[in-house]
């Protein structure tokens, strides 16, 4: 089903309902600030499971999440000293961190190496859903071989979706993803959306 939603100012309850699915272990289409994004609860195991049963992804390949802000990162991610200074100029907005994961962190989002991807969107949208919620969202882009920006679109592409939250077009470079270990380090695993010129 289809909610169509203000981007700017979403309504409380629009956002609830979406809430309530994601409570209830929904999956939902929503907009994260750069391409749409797939997902539910990072504290529900079976609808993560969904998740990938409905995208067809990689189960090897562990799904970021979106957290609302850097106290709720610390909750999920060690983030030293030089590194929080990093991440604290680049929030909110189009990164994607990969960090070393806390035990809080399920198993099935963290990689072989104990590191998960943790993001903080600027969209009004997937801020009101994460304070909302209380807790993080799985991020995967609304998309296989090609991102989709259409909410039309990603109905039809994923009818087994629970719900999609329409702001309208999204966007279709995804988040620029970086590794940053606890001494401040920086990797760029790939360039996206966020400008990596001002990071170094």
């Amino acid at each position: 089903m289809i909610l169509p939603v203000n981007p700017e100012h979403p309504e409380p309850r629009k956002i609830r309902r979406a809430v309530e699915i994601l409570q209830n272990g929904g999956v939902i289409a929503y907009p994260t600030g750069t391409v749409y994004g797939l997902g539910c609860s990072l504290m529900n195991k079976k609808a993560i499971e969904r998740v990938y049963m409905i995208k067809g992804a990689d189960r090897r390949k562990p799904f970021s999440f979106l957290c609302p802000d850097l106290s709720q990162i610390s909750r999920f991610a060690t983030v030293g000293n030089a590194a929080y200074r990093i991440i604290r100029r680049l929030v909110p907005g189009p990164y994607t961190f990969v960090l070393e994961a806390t035990k809080e962190v399920p198993n099935l989002v963290q990689t072989k190496r104990k590191t998960v991807g943790i993001r903080i969107p600027d969209h009004p949208v997937a801020l009101a859903l994460l304070t909302d919620l209380g807790e993080p969202i799985i991020s995967t882009s609304a998309g296989r071989s090609e991102t989709l920006i259409d909410p039309a679109e990603i109905d039809v592409a994923f009818p087994g979706l629970d719900l999609i939250l329409d702001a309208g077009p999204g966007g279709m470079v995804p988040s620029t993803i970086l590794a940053i270990d606890p001494e401040g380090a920086v990797e760029v695993l790939r360039e996206g959306a966020g400008p990596v010129d001002n990071i170094f």
